[in-house]
């Protein structure tokens, strides 16, 4: 399975970018698809995941009003809009996957994750 993550760049704040994220190979199970982002000298946070059936999202408080998460029909492919950035967005982001375990579980840990992509940089300029 792999993951190639793509969109990212250097905006100014206010700015909006797209980020894709597009899975391949098999993977056997229903799967959520997420969002995480490491900025420098911090640690990998989570920003926000999508259902396999893309019905049911979770966003971070940070980017709830900004971030928007969707998924293709083939639900293969995870898009994140990102409206009004700020330099606190600056990050490298990652999409992951993890199994589907129902709309109550917390997708917020990293560790759920199965599978990583390589990351994509978002920078944002003041």
């Amino acid at each position: 399975v792999q993951l190639q993550a793509s969109g990212g760049g250097l905006v100014q704040a206010g700015g909006s970018l797209r980020l894709s994220c597009a899975a391949s190979g098999r993977i056997s199970t229903p799967y959520v698809m997420g969002w995480f982002r490491q900025a420098p000298g911090k640690e990998r946070e989570f920003v926000v995941s999508v259902s396999k059936n893309g019905l049911t999202t979770k966003y971070a408080d940070a980017v709830k009003g900004r971030f928007t998460i969707s998924r293709d029909d083939a639900k293969t492919t995870a898009t994140l809009q990102i409206n009004n950035l700020k330099p606190e967005d600056t990050a490298v982001y990652y999409c992951a996957t993890a199994p589907d375990r129902g709309p109550l579980f917390d997708y917020g840990d990293s560790n759920e994750y199965t599978y990583w992509g390589q990351g994509t940089q978002v920078t944002v300029s003041s």
